[in-house]
């Protein structure tokens, strides 16, 4: 039995994680401060004897013996991650410093949950891994992407200097049961509009393109990237390389709910990219083949289904 620490362990995307690595038998430490995550997403592991939820904020170090790490705590939405950009900073920075710093004494092998948002607004498309980016470092989106890029130089480092065992994923949009209505997100906030039959707000003309994947596609992943050998580090796109404008979005939303609301448009955030669309084709080689099996509209059913439990 793997012992399994799953940092951001109780918001959307580390609950699904928790929920699969217990399931297939791993004892599983859930760390979380539950700045965005909840203890409504694990509540139903609770009573399992193989998970242990463990309140913590990662700027601070965590001592456990663990086989496998997965970093995942950090804001993700731009509501979150730009109410307080200096924790924001300092989550992914001294985050992946001590979980480093144990994965290091326990010679734990580790995977640090990036993000599209490395490549900034991109002057490439599809984005490869070898694309640097284009990151403005000085913008009210940087404590994120910026913290996410100090953050992989940080894994890398210590995989030269140390000989660490590490795994990057960068993470393209994800969405699913399980995503905070509030966060301010696309796919969240077009469906709690929809289902509440407000406006639907679309930012700029509604042409900029995102590529959305259903969080089970993220999940086989991010369990694959960390069976890989140790030969190989990543980074690892992990994303649906089918490409959406925002406008096609909320009228599938719109059919799917059989909403009656308008689309109104709004200025554009500085910073916000126009495209977004990840070239899979590492993941695909590297991870056994993986790519996304969840349709749009598969997915958009369940999170619709989702959220019109909750609300």
């Amino acid at each position: 039995m793997e012992r399994i620490l799953v940092t951001g362990g109780a918001g959307f995307i580390g609950s699904h994680l928790c929920e699969r690595l217990v399931n297939e038998g791993c004892d599983v430490i859930c760390l979380d401060n539950y700045f965005t995550g909840s203890k409504d997403n694990i509540r139903h592991l609770l009573g399992n004897d193989r998970f242990e939820l463990v309140r913590h904020d990662v700027t601070t170090p965590y001592y456990a013996e663990v086989d496998k790490i997965y970093n995942l705590a950090c804001p993700a939405s731009p509501v979150h991650y730009q109410y307080n950009p200096i924790k924001t900073v300092k989550t992914s920075f001294y985050g992946a410093l001590n979980m480093l710093g144990l994965a290091k004494r326990v010679k734990a092998k580790i995977l640090q949950a990036s993000t599209s948002e490395v490549y900034g607004d991109p002057v490439i498309h599809p984005q490869v891994e070898t694309y640097w980016g284009h990151v403005n470092p000085i913008g009210a989106r940087s404590c994120y992407d910026e913290g996410k890029r100090a953050a992989e130089t940080l894994f890398m480092d210590y995989h030269r200097q140390h000989n660490l065992r590490i795994k990057i994923v960068r993470i393209f949009n994800t969405y699913g049961p399980r995503m905070n209505p509030n966060d301010g997100r696309v796919v969240s906030n077009f469906i709690v509009q929809a289902l509440t039959g407000r406006n639907i707000t679309i930012y700029g003309d509604g042409s900029q393109t995102r590529s959305f994947q259903y969080i089970d596609d993220l999940v086989e992943g991010l369990v694959r990237m960390m069976k890989t050998g140790d030969d190989f580090t990543g980074p690892v796109n992990i994303g649906n390389p089918g490409e959406f404008s925002m406008l096609q979005l909320a009228n599938e939303v719109i059919r799917l709910t059989r909403s009656r609301s308008s689309i109104v448009f709004k200025p554009l955030p500085s910073d916000d990219p126009k495209q977004r669309q990840p070239d899979i084709f590492l993941a695909f080689e590297k991870l056994n083949g993986w790519q996304p099996t969840v349709t749009l509209e598969e997915g958009l059913v369940k999170t619709i289904a989702y959220f019109d439990q909750i609300l």
